[in-house]
């Protein structure tokens, strides 16, 4: 029998209230609407798009953060808000998320030791002599020194936060990691090395990562497999070859247009602009969501909702126009 997929979203939807749970408003924010994807084992699936376009929401969802409205996640054949109490906590051993602001997830009150130990004394994986261990081998793993752990993250750099967040993440062996904009509050050089650590990682471990980005040249780097949002659906899904030489749909081809390109002589002429402004996701245009901003835009497009249709090895596309493309 072959292999499932690790991951498999199966026509995902979370709404919200619009305003929180406090509104009074029978409005709903309909961040991710009937997202369907799956992610192998030790592969890197990269999700790009604009802010706002439910990608963070979408990863929280897979580890089981947010309930879904509608459809299922399934990780490891396993359904994910089936799960409750132990068998939720075993499940959660397996799946880690780094976050995009190093600050704001590591405990100010808590030395590096500390928050490393956490995740250990949570589980109860060991007693205090094999974790002090555990500890040092993780802070030399992620490229610091046992000098770091009596530091509190305040006395830090955002390079070496991330990186403590990111020995946080492996400490327990999980099989998946988020990355939600791990990279994105990071100097360019620092980026760089961050990256090569997340592939030394997943090399090293067997990982497999959801990396979410609105940096389009990271992503083309690190992943094998790039999906593109668009106000809460999947738009286009493909090798990232396919996605940054050969993007089918018009909002992934203005997104790879816009990557900037330093050498002069290199640039494209006539590069796609997007014109106007992302509908709200309280009330999302009928049809296709893009059809308000596509300049290829057909009758079709307002009226009829294109589906995700394969156009070429593994590369799907929801476009009625893709294949004029």
């Amino acid at each position: 029998m072959a292999d499932i997929p690790l991951v498999q979203a199966r026509d995902l939807k979370l709404y919200f209230r619009a305003g929180g749970r406090a509104s009074l408003s029978k409005a709903r924010v309909k961040a991710v609407d009937g997202v369907s994807f799956s992610i192998d084992k030790g592969e890197t699936f990269g999700l790009v798009g604009e802010s706002g376009c439910g990608k963070s929401t979408l990863g929280r969802a897979i580890l089981g953060l947010y309930k879904p409205t509608g459809g299922s996640v399934l990780f490891d054949g396993e359904e994910v808000s089936a799960q409750g109490g132990t068998s939720l906590k075993k499940l959660r051993r397996r799946m880690q998320l780094i976050f995009q602001d190093p600050s704001a997830s590591l405990n100010p009150r808590r030395t590096v030791r500390e928050i490393l130990a956490e995740p250990f004394i949570i589980h109860r994986i060991c007693g205090k002599a094999e974790r002090d261990g555990k500890i040092k081998e993780l802070i030399e793993r992620v490229g610091l020194s046992p000098y770091h752990l009596s530091r509190y993250p305040h006395e830090m750099s955002g390079g070496q936060k991330q990186r403590v967040g990111i020995a946080r993440a492996i400490a327990l062996r999980p099989e998946l990691i988020v990355c939600d904009e791990a990279v994105s509050a990071l100097d360019v050089s620092i980026q760089a090395q961050v990256i090569n650590l997340l592939e030394d990682l997943q090399d090293e471990y067997g990982l497999t990562y959801l990396f979410i980005s609105h940096n389009l040249s990271v992503v083309h780097h690190i992943s094998d497999r790039v999906g593109v949002m668009y106000l809460g659906k999947l738009v286009e899904v493909g090798s990232h070859g396919d996605i940054y030489s050969g993007a089918l749909h018009p909002y992934a081809k203005a997104l790879i247009a816009a990557v900037p390109v330093a050498d002069p002589e290199r640039r494209p002429a006539g590069r796609p602009l997007l014109a106007g402004d992302v509908p709200s996701p309280t009330a999302p245009p009928p049809g296709c969501r893009f059809h308000t901003r596509c300049p290829m835009a057909a009758k079709i497009c307002s009226e009829l909702e294109p589906e995700m249709r394969e156009l070429g090895t593994a590369h799907f596309v929801a476009c009625h126009r893709a294949a004029e493309v």
